[in-house]
């Protein structure tokens, strides 16, 4: 949160299988409301399409645990919470199988900013063991330490331009 607040930009979170975790890790940082925007639990799939814009054909044909799910929602809660970055999550923590996906099975995805090199995201696709619990703590982990990442190398990137290359 802190190099987002220092750069002036914001943050918006899609959840499913986190259900809202992540959302309460980053504003259990004190100072948080300067950059968190705000949060979109859409566990339910429908949700994914009617408030995040997650395009129905391919909801219908892959089913919500599905990478380019992961970074629709990441685009449209960025899109429609109005911030610079937006994070999404989606998997299975269990107990059961869903989509045809085996229980442990996440993507977690981040998009930049919209004229930037991650404007058009990042996924990564993980594959975890444990209860629901664990399954749903590593998740949030994961998906804000990918969000640390590109914020870094968008960091790096801003500084080699600036310094003309160097």
């Amino acid at each position: 949160m802190a190099l987002l607040a220092e750069r002036h930009q914001t943050l918006a979170v899609a959840e499913s299988l986190t259900g809202g975790l992540v959302a309460a890790e980053l504003t259990s940082v004190p100072g948080a409301s300067r950059s968190f925007r705000g949060s979109v639990t859409a566990y339910a799939t429908a949700l994914k399409r009617e408030l995040l814009g997650v395009d129905g054909t391919l909801l219908e044909e892959r089913g919500a645990v599905d990478p380019d799910v992961a970074l629709q929602m990441a685009a449209g809660v960025r899109a429609r919470l109005g911030a610079v970055w937006g994070v999404a999550t989606t998997g299975v923590a269990g107990p059961e199988p869903q989509d045809g996906q085996p229980v442990g099975t996440v993507f977690v995805a981040v998009c930049g900013p919209p004229d930037g090199p991650l404007g058009a995201g990042k996924v990564v696709a993980l594959r975890l063991n444990g209860d629901r619990a664990e399954i749903r703590k590593e998740s949030v982990r994961s998906v804000l330490e990918l969000l640390a990442n590109e914020l870094s190398e968008n960091a790096r990137a801003q500084d080699t331009e600036q310094n003309g290359g160097n």
